[in-house]
């Protein structure tokens, strides 16, 4: 059985009249890599800080399990409100937000120095830490560089290897591969994995869905207020997406004049991607069928065809669209529902 380490008791969070949070319920277990994501102003980095204690909450409670984070007394009710014992709580967790937290003035070594007297290790716990932190980041050959004058990349390692100074059961990373070229994002998601391996439960913000896919355990979909979904991505793909993908790479590549000779009712839509025909179908077999035959009388030469299950991208796109679609007909309802009523105001006027 899944082991919770982290729940939100039905959150809500306001700033002023924009409500960011609302009625969230989750449980985030120990040792997962939890992704959130979400298009950028749905409340990721807010959901993040109010995990830490960062934000204090309007309503509801975030609650951690003294067995993993603090010294365990056993009781009947081992959660314990993040607000309640903050600075024990600070002494858990690691944080690493989109701005880095590092001095620039100070070199590679003094900066994890510093943080580790800012959590009150002792001058031969920081020696380890240091040492271990150097090199699970990659970062020894750079300990006596200022950190101004490292890399982005670089930047990025150092940022969380301050995070992770007093050895925390949980690391939190918003937003950890920003602004990163790809070389530089695949590298951060290896040590990110490579931290979760040594016992570290992770919980990270993206908007780059591709990533969350491959590396987390678990993802929540977070868009206006709350979770759509939650559950593993192949659980929200399987649960949320009824479409297969077929790609389809022809000679010359005329894919505008392909796509107008479907005429399939399966199909849900068609996509010109420019190198290759995407189509989104309930029934791919059949869809597959009639394409071959299209290709070959449209004096197209297939070069390739696959066919894949949706992406988390795919189904994140889909599953905001249909509750802009909820919205929208609801607000229709309402409208017409003043009109109703105003009519019949009139007439007893």
């Amino acid at each position: 059985m899944p082991n919770p380490i982290l729940r939100f008791k039905n959150v809500t969070k306001a700033f002023g009249d924009t409500v960011v949070l609302e009625g969230i319920n989750l449980d985030i277990f120990s040792g997962e890599i939890f992704g959130v994501i979400g298009a950028s102003g749905s409340g990721k980095t807010t959901f993040l800080s109010a995990l830490i204690g960062f934000v204090p909450v309007d309503t509801g409670d975030v609650m951690f399990k003294e067995e993993h984070l603090l010294d365990f007394h056993d009781s009947n009710e081992p959660f314990r409100s993040i607000f309640s014992k903050i600075k024990d709580v600070k002494k858990v967790f690691g944080f690493a937000s989109q701005t880095p937290s590092f001095y620039l003035k100070l070199t590679v070594y003094e900066n994890l120095e510093y943080f580790g007297t800012l959590y009150g290790l002792t001058k031969d716990a920081r020696k380890t830490n240091i040492n271990t932190l150097l090199n699970l980041m990659e970062l020894k050959n750079k300990q006596d560089t200022l950190a101004e004058n490292l890399s982005g990349g670089m930047q990025r390692r150092l940022d969380i290897a301050c995070a992770l100074m007093h050895d925390p059961k949980v690391l939190i990373l918003d937003e950890p591969t920003a602004d990163l070229d790809p070389f530089l994002r695949k590298h951060i998601l290896k040590l990110i994995r490579k931290i979760n391996k040594k016992g570290t439960t992770i919980i990270l913000s993206s908007h780059n869905l591709a990533e969350i896919e491959t590396l987390c355990t678990r993802v929540g979909i977070l868009h206006k207020t709350k979770f759509l979904a939650v559950g593993t991505p192949d659980q929200i793909k399987e649960k949320f997406s009824k479409n297969e993908e077929i790609h389809i790479e022809t000679f010359p590549g005329n894919y505008e004049k392909l796509s107008k000779k479907f005429k399939n009712k399966s199909i849900d839509r068609m996509e010109d991607k420019g190198t290759e025909l995407v189509i989104y179908t309930s029934k791919p077999e059949t869809v597959l069928h009639q394409a071959l035959h299209i290709i070959e009388s449209s004096n197209e030469s297939l070069i390739d065809v696959r066919l894949s299950k949706p992406s988390l991208d795919e189904v994140f796109l889909s599953l905001a669209k249909g509750t802009r679609k909820h919205e929208l007909l609801k607000k229709q309802e309402e409208n017409d529902k003043d009109v109703e009523a105003n009519k019949d105001n009139n007439q007893e006027l």
